[in-house]
């Protein structure tokens, strides 16, 4: 598979936009020509010949224990070689790329390799006491995605009982728009301050999301594998966890709570943007002109397209009032109004890009309220809106089909009790209902009116989720809803989740690019195979901060 140039580079235009703009002002249209785009991250300072020795042979020497202790094949020591690697990679990508930022990341890179020493010097007698510290913690895993090993941040609360069974509230807090977030950065910033919020008895997840791509393709599945793996090594209660962000992370933020609307119980979005044309106009006084199929894809991460959403999910919004980044929550407010809902929007008075004292306050107040309550086990309704099978779940209903890809696709799902459910569906040709029962009364309606209400009993070859959820299949065949009893014939091609497309939704999960080795019959598309090839291995490792898989 050889990557076009813009493979990595065709995130929808306001998200390429964020992440290379400051966050006060825009370079307007002209870095849409190539030559006037800056590059992202930028050149770093010279390293003295010294320090760059010293950091060189230390990252080696424990580079070479970390890879002495994968040979022991330890489950204990496995899990927990990400935590030392962490230290590693951050100055082996500063060294070897120029990502040294400021002078005083010298001496941060060489307390970094200390501290991944002295975990390593842990691992290697089986223990691991940052893996039982509370306060401020680093903590690593590798990703499915390209085998890389990636931090994150955690605050564990001071009250957390390592040996009790009570599980802890949870709150996501995804960073803003920065340029020069290395991970040494990242790292030693996430060792010395627990951020903005830092809610009684609370986890914070502070996640890398891969630098600073505005939390898209495998910044985006950078969440979830962080709430994985920190479920796997904390109790977490998942009625509790709670979806926050500024800025870009504010951007962050109105994506997983449109597109995972039932994964948190609360979201708290603080400026960023919601969607790409009204944004850019705004905040790069830029007139965008798509062609169809940009537009199309729009459909991928405009927020404003599936406000609808936002009725699984109890949202406070925030917004200075003198921010021009205030445009994200009103485009979704008036969305929102159209569909019926009403936004709960903080605005700071006389506050610019910042969170104003006592705004803060009452959203504190306000979301500390709702995850009081907790989300709900089986919703009583729920109404979600897909463009595409990427985001097809909410609550107990997984849409599997579409009739049309990149046109809206919605449902309205109602638990009458009593093991009965009734679904209205638009543009949808399979969908699976999760229950707590093997057997109940299921009504399907579809957007031309017709109807099918069927007795289903749960056939024992069907998945059983964690021992207690069961999964009904139904699928529309010459207009008509049926309940589906055998798996996809052999043979037979349709979009599903994770293979839906575009080209650019393999970044979401493993890949493997594969270079060439024969002798191209042109010149040209030789030399052309062999600078795309580079180019998209080089944006790969600066972008999404990873090496690239590739197989000749």
């Amino acid at each position: 598979m050889v990557l076009r140039r813009f493979a990595l580079a065709a995130i929808p235009f306001a998200i390429a936009m964020l992440v290379l703009q400051p966050a006060n002002s825009a370079d307007g249209p002209k870095d849409n020509q190539f030559e006037n785009v800056r590059p992202v991250p930028p050149k770093g300072v010279a390293v003295p010949a010294a320090d760059r020795e010293e950091l060189k042979a230390g990252q080696a020497t424990l580079q070479a224990g970390i890879e002495r202790l994968k040979l022991l094949k330890d489950v204990f020591v496995s899990e927990r070689i990400p935590d030392v690697e962490i230290y590693s990679k951050a100055v082996k990508y500063a060294l070897e790329y120029d990502e040294f930022f400021n002078v005083k990341e010298i001496a941060v890179a060489k307390t970094l390799l200390k501290q991944g020493n002295e975990r390593l010097a842990e691992l290697q007698k089986g223990e691991a006491s940052w893996a039982t510290k509370t306060g401020l913690v680093v903590r690593g895993y590798r990703s499915k995605i390209d085998g890389s090993v990636q931090p994150y941040g955690l605050v564990v609360p001071k009250e957390y009982d390592f040996a009790a069974k009570a599980p802890h509230r949870l709150d996501f807090w995804w960073h803003g728009r920065g340029e020069n977030l290395s991970e040494v950065n990242f790292i030693d910033g996430r060792q010395k301050s627990p951020g903005e919020f830092t809610p009684a008895g609370a986890f914070v997840l502070h996640p890398y999301g891969r630098y600073c791509n505005a939390n898209k393709f495998a910044g985006e599945i950078d969440t979830l594998e962080c709430l994985e793996h920190v479920k796997k090594h904390y109790r977490i209660d998942d009625s509790r966890v709670v979806a926050r962000g500024f800025s870009m992370g504010g951007a962050a933020c109105w994506q997983y709570a449109v597109h995972y609307p039932t994964l948190f119980c609360a979201a708290a979005p603080g400026a960023g943007f919601s969607e790409t044309p009204e944004f850019l106009k705004v905040f790069q006084n830029e007139k965008v002109e798509p062609t169809w199929y940009e537009k199309k894809l729009w459909g991928m991460y405009n927020c404003t397209d599936v406000a609808q959403n936002i009725f699984n999910i109890p949202t406070v919004a925030y917004s200075g009032e003198n921010d021009n980044q205030k445009q994200a929550a009103d485009v979704m407010a008036r969305e929102m109004k159209k569909l019926g809902m009403e936004l709960t929007h903080i605005i700071g008075p006389k506050t610019g890009h910042s969170y104003e004292k006592n705004a803060k306050v009452e959203l504190n107040k306000q979301i500390d309220a709702i995850v009081a309550k907790g989300k709900p086990g089986v919703p009583a309704e729920i109404k979600f809106t897909t463009y595409t099978l990427r985001y097809n779940e909410c609550a107990w209903l997984r849409i599997d089909g579409l009739a049309k890809h990149w046109e809206p696709a919605s449902v309205i799902g109602k638990f009458l009790g009593d093991n009965e459910y009734q679904v209205t569906t638009k543009n949808v040709t399979r969908l699976t209902v999760r229950a707590l029962f093997k057997k109940g009364r299921f009504t399907i309606i579809d957007d031309d009116g017709r109807r099918m209400t069927s007795f289903v009993e749960m056939p024992k070859e069907l998945k059983i989720f964690g021992g207690m959820m069961y999964e009904f299949d139904f699928y529309k065949s010459d207009k008509a809803w049926t309940v589906e009893q055998s798996v996809q014939p052999v043979g037979q091609l349709r979009k599903i989740h994770g293979l839906q497309g575009p080209i650019d939704d393999a970044f979401m999960d493993s890949f493997l690019m594969v270079s060439p080795t024969g002798t191209p019959m042109n010149e040209k598309i030789g030399t052309w195979t062999a600078t795309e090839m580079k180019h998209a291995k080089e944006h790969w490792r600066k972008q999404f901060r990873g090496d690239a898989p590739i197989k000749a």
